[in-house]
C-alpha cells in the first residue's frame, strides 16, 4: 500500500517529512517493522466496515489501513487545526467538569488527546480506542516516550465491546467528520451507553457551521465525509442519542466543541 505519486513526488513528499518531522524520528518509521508492531494491537476477529475501508483519507490509498497514514497524521492534524492544534485539543480539557476516574477517547488516532488527558488526570485510568492498529502502534510510542501508562484498544466505536456504565468521560476529537452521520449517531448512542449516570461526553471537530461554507477544505485534505458532517448537528445527534445538556461552543477558527451529560 504506498501513497499514489510518482518516484520523484514519493522522493519530493519524502524531503518535506524530512523536515516537517525531522530526520531521526522519519528514519524510525521507515524502519519500523509496522506488521510486527501492529499484530500486538490488532483484533484479528474484527471486520473494517466499508465506510472505514474504502476510501482513501487524505489521499492515502487504503487510508487509515495503510502504515503511511500514521506517519503523516500529527503533520495533517497539526496544519489542519487553526491557529494552533495544541491550543485547540486544550479547550477540550478546559470543557471538563469533573475529576474523571476513567476515561476513554474513541478514535484516538496517533494519541495526541489521550496523552493530554492523562496528563490533566494522572491517577485516570486512560483508554484510547482506534480502528487502525497502525495509528495505535504511533499512540504507544508517544506515551511511552512521555512516561504515560495508558491502555490502547483496536476497536470500532460504536461498538467498543467494553462494559456498560464503567466511564465517567467519553470523549472524540476530529472523529465525527471521518464517518457517516448514521455511524456518528451509533458511536455517540455507544457513548451513552458506556458513561455512568452523570457522566460526560466531549467532542472535539469541525465547526459545521462554517464548513457548510468551506468546501475547498474538504477537497485540500481529501475527507470523503465532511460535506454530510458539516451538513449536521452534532447538537442534534447527541440529544437523539437521548444526552441532556447539550451545548456547543466554537473555538479556533474552524472547530467546535460540543458536551453533553447522561
Amino acid at each position: 500500500m504506498t501513497i499514489r505519486k510518482s518516484q520523484l513526488g514519493q522522493y519530493i513528499l519524502r524531503s518535506v517529512f524530512s523536515i516537517l518531522m525531522g530526520k531521526e524520528t522519519l528514519r524510525f518509521y521507515e524502519n519500523l517493522d509496522w506488521q510486527q508492531q501492529s499484530d500486538r494491537f490488532r483484533e484479528t476477529d474484527l471486520l473494517y466496515p466499508s465506510y472505514y475501508s474504502q476510501p482513501n483519507f487524505h489521499g492515502i490509498e487504503g487510508g487509515y489501513l495503510n502504515y503511511i497514514a500514521p506517519i503523516t497524521y500529527d503533520i495533517v492534524a497539526k496544519y489542519a487545526s487553526p491557529p494552533n492544534e495544541m491550543w485547540i485539543r486544550r479547550q477540550l480539557i478546559r470543557t471538563i467538569n469533573s475529576q474523571p476516574e476513567r476515561i476513554l477517547d474513541l478514535g484516538c488516532g496517533t494519541g495526541s488527546a489521550t496523552l493530554m488527558l492523562k496528563q490533566a488526570f494522572h491517577q485516570a485510568d486512560v483508554i484510547g480506542l482506534d480502528l487502525s492498529p497502525y495509528m495505535l502502534v504511533v499512540a504507544q510510542k508517544k506515551a511511552q516516550q512521555a512516561g504515560l501508562k495508558i491502555r490502547w484498544q483496536h476497536g470500532l466505536a460504536e461498538d467498543t465491546g467494553l462494559e456498560g456504565a464503567s466511564f465517567d468521560l467519553v470523549t472524540a476529537s476530529f472523529l465525527l467528520h471521518e464517518t457517516p452521520p448514521q455511524i456518528s449517531v451509533l458511536i455517540l448512542q455507544e457513548c451513552f451507553r458506556l458513561l455512568k449516570p452523570e457522566g460526560q461526553v466531549i467532542i472535539l471537530d469541525g465547526n459545521q457551521l462554517r464548513l457548510r461554507h468551506a468546501d475547498w477544505l474538504s477537497k485540500i485534505f481529501q475527507e470523503p465525509y465532511s460535506k454530510v458532517y458539516a451538513a449536521g448537528s452534532v447538537d442534534h445527534w447527541l440529544r437523539v442519542a437521548k444526552f441532556k445538556a447539550v451545548t456547543t461552543k466554537y473555538i479556533g477558527w474552524i472547530s467546535q466543541i460540543t458536551s453533553g451529560s447522561k
